[in-house]
């Protein structure tokens, strides 16, 4: 499987956030940000279809971008070994790392996770966001579905905060995976069922909560979907959208019986809570 390494020159983080969000509503599979660059992964079939919109649009932003064609074994190495431990402060504090990491300290929580080319390795403020959010939550005993599941990680954080059971759910074939090497290295591959395909996947089943880490489009056109798979006063975390769109997801999610609840936000980036009464 051959990809396209997107190369975009930025002038500093939020504007990396900016352009994250605009190409999460296409098929990019991972984004690495720093030293001034944007770099965003994709399937070279899916680049030869979605360019004739992508490349207007960073015109548009007025950022300069160079597409190159890297080696999906070579860039998938670099990428593993180049990954860093991320810590999340707070009431609940987690260390989401790679195998060859040290093991997170005494009281924090300790996922594992096989990076590789999956969004979800902590980096993004989305997850730290989710993770927090989960961590802060009533899970025991419950059962959840981590939709666009990537790596797993909110899955993993979510069974470590004592769910009972995920399903978790991507429509990426090396996401599904990355999310299986994942829940075996955190020690949860017992209580996850991996999924790959879309929403369609889990149609007639019920979940206490749903965790859908996506973009506000898909966010949208799934609520419908969402609704339903909801267990009365059962609950959606939703993240991957900025403050701008904030007040659409909401909207969305009241014209579908889910209820607001609470909503915070870093770095310009939101997490959403919604309730279905």
């Amino acid at each position: 499987m051959e990809y396209i390494e997107l190369n975009i020159a930025v002038t500093n983080p939020e504007q990396a956030e900016i352009l994250t969000a605009l190409l999460a509503d296409y098929p990019f599979e991972a984004f690495e940000e720093g030293d001034g660059e944007l770099k965003a992964y994709i399937q070279t079939a899916e680049w030869s279809q979605c360019r004739v919109w992508v490349e207007p649009m960073l015109l548009e932003q007025g950022v300069q971008f160079a597409a190159l064609e890297v080696q999906t074994q070579n860039w998938n190495a670099e990428w593993e070994s180049s990954f860093e431990a991320v810590d999340i402060s707070g009431e609940h504090p987690i260390r989401i790392r790679a195998e060859h990491h040290a093991p997170a300290p005494e009281g924090v929580m300790d996922v594992i996770i096989a990076p590789r080319m999956s969004f979800g390795t902590g980096h993004h403020t989305t997850t730290a966001l989710m993770s927090a959010t989960i961590a802060a939550s009533a899970v025991e005993g419950k059962v959840g579905l981590d939709m666009g599941c990537g790596t797993g990680v909110l899955a993993i954080v979510a069974l470590k905060c004592g769910a009972e059971h995920m399903v978790a759910v991507d429509i990426d074939d090396w996401a599904c995976d990355s999310c299986r090497d994942s829940i075996a290295l955190s020690g949860v591959a017992e209580r996850v069922d991996v999924r790959c395909g879309s929403i369609d996947v889990v149609a007639g089943e019920k979940f206490d909560f749903i965790l859908a880490n996506i973009n506000r489009n898909i966010l949208q056109m799934m609520m419908v979907d969402f609704a339903q798979a909801l267990n009365h006063k059962g609950w959606i975390a939703m993240s991957g959208f900025l403050h701008e769109d904030a007040e659409l997801v909401a909207q969305s999610a009241q014209e579908h019986g889910l209820e607001f609840m609470t909503q915070h936000e870093q770095d310009g980036w939101v997490v959403m809570v919604c309730q279905k009464m």
